[in-house]
């Protein structure tokens, strides 16, 4: 089970949404004569074969402690953590579920209210999120234009009231800015979403720097690329300064964002559009959440957009994600401004004491003298009423947020104790003690008691005599 799994009932007497992002645990508690095998297409740590004697016992208890390191290996893949049939395998009780038909089911549902769309074909797997799926439409009276469609569950982090919701989703078609791709159509039930937007063939960020078509799957394209190369000097300025914009435009609205990731970034003719700026209405948890829940000063979704920032810079320049974070060393960038960015983003200083803002970014070298030429005035109006609804929501997902990493943190704390307690070192300190009370124990203590006339103080001074006397046999000495 799910380490930070929710157990309260929702008002309507549900369980509220899972947090999908919460990696599982798998432990190995025994072992169990089966015929079977795994098939897989990645480099795992599989444990080794062995044709003779593979049924004794020192070779079962050999594989077990292998097969644990490769469980070990899937659950802590950021990709693969998150892939349904992982989930499935891990944790059948809570994903038994065959989203692919609710998703159809509810689809449906809405082409009956709304016959003016048309599914042209479904887009498998394209996504990360288990909940979510996409479908390629078109509407019947452009048919012409390729548009996607996404229907997705409601999330854990949903605090908006329905009402407020929708008219949230509403207003989403209103919203004009050219870095960020603009939504068509936008609605929600009690217990998912829908939106559609415009379809671009040459696909987001990710795609272009591993060299991928958009409509493969996630794990396919994404989890072992043959080939992926980091971005020139100018695009690395370019894309930054637009995404970095686009954020700035979003915090100054008061709108929380949070899902900032290289796949959610399109790229279409040298620009930047953010895309999925719903999810933090429809309450999904964030892509580097798992990260994110590590670091106790990257509590707001300013700061975690900030933070996804430095994964996407790293990517961009490298053509890769960093293997671990906090990042202290990197490989020889392009120019030294990028690293000195990523510095301030992913290094165990800047996670320890809090991010850069947006507006500390776009002054750095980097991106302050990086010209851009929009073609449109960027347009988001939101009423003083909806304000406060966001602004009420934002801060019960920070809370929420901060919540898990404190629970998080004190668990790391008890392990660390814990591990060092059961620590040879610590074994052996202990046994050097329990000798020493042992010998202290095995001779008699007599207590000596002084005044000291001016300060009217008792002190009390333990002796250990290594003769035995009696004490009766000692005079009491006034010192």
């Amino acid at each position: 089970m799910a380490f930070m799994e929710q157990q309260q009932q929702t008002l309507s007497g549900r369980k509220p949404p899972l947090d999908d992002t919460v990696p599982l645990i798998a432990v190995i508690e025994a072992s169990q004569s089966l015929q079977s095998h795994t098939i897989s297409g990645l480099n795992l740590p599989l444990p080794p074969k062995k044709l003779l004697g593979n049924m004794d016992r020192e070779f079962i208890a050999e594989r077990q402690k292998g097969l644990q390191a490769y469980l070990n290996y899937i659950t802590r893949h950021h990709i693969l953590s998150s892939c349904e049939l992982v989930k499935k395998f891990l944790d059948t009780n809570n994903y038994s579920v065959n989203y692919t038909e609710i998703a159809l089911q509810q689809v449906s549902m809405f082409f009956r209210s709304d016959p003016k769309w048309e599914v042209i074909e479904p887009l498998k797997d394209i996504g990360w999120r288990l909940r979510k799926r996409y479908f390629l439409v078109k509407d019947k009276d452009q048919p012409k234009d390729k548009q996607v469609l996404s229907w997705v569950d409601l999330g854990p982090d949903k605090f908006l009231s329905d009402k407020d919701l929708q008219s949230a989703m509403k207003l989403l078609t209103t919203l004009s800015h050219s870095n960020i791709s603009p939504v068509s159509f936008a609605t929600t039930s009690e217990s998912s979403a829908l939106v559609i937007r415009v379809f671009s063939e040459k696909g987001t960020l990710r795609d272009h720097i591993c060299k991928v078509k958009p409509k493969e799957p996630f794990l396919k394209k994404y989890c072992n690329p043959k080939k992926i190369q980091g971005l020139e000097q100018q695009q690395i300025r370019t894309y930054g300064r637009q995404i970095l914009e686009a954020l700035k435009f979003l915090h100054d609205k008061g709108f929380p964002y949070g899902h900032l990731h290289p796949s959610n970034v399109l790229i279409e003719e040298n620009t930047c559009k953010l895309l999925d700026i719903e999810n933090s209405l429809l309450g999904l948890p964030s892509y580097y959440r798992p990260y994110v829940t590590q670091f106790r000063k990257i509590n707001t979704t300013e700061s975690i957009d900030v933070y996804s920032f430095g994964h996407l810079l790293y990517e961009m320049t490298y053509g890769r994600p960093p293997d671990a974070v906090p990042v202290d060393q990197y490989p020889t960038a392009p120019f030294s401004s990028v690293v000195s960015v990523l510095q301030s983003i992913l290094s165990t200083e800047a996670c320890k004491t809090g991010m850069p803002t947006v507006s500390q970014l776009l002054q750095t070298p980097l991106f302050n003298d990086m010209l851009l030429f929009n073609s449109e005035k960027p347009q988001f109006k939101i009423s003083s009423k909806l304000k406060e609804a966001l602004k009420s929501s934002k801060e019960c997902l920070e809370k929420r947020l901060v919540e898990e990493q404190r629970t998080i943190h004190q668990h790391k704390r008890l392990t660390r104790a814990q591990s060092h307690h059961g620590s040879e070192e610590e074994k052996r300190k202990r046994k050097i003690l329990a000798r020493k009370v042992h010998e202290f124990e095995r001779f008699p203590i007599i207590m000596i008691h002084t005044e000291q006339s001016h300060c009217f103080m008792l002190n009390i001074m333990v002796v250990k005599i290594k003769t035995p006397v009696l004490v009766s046999e000692i005079e009491t000495v006034d010192v």
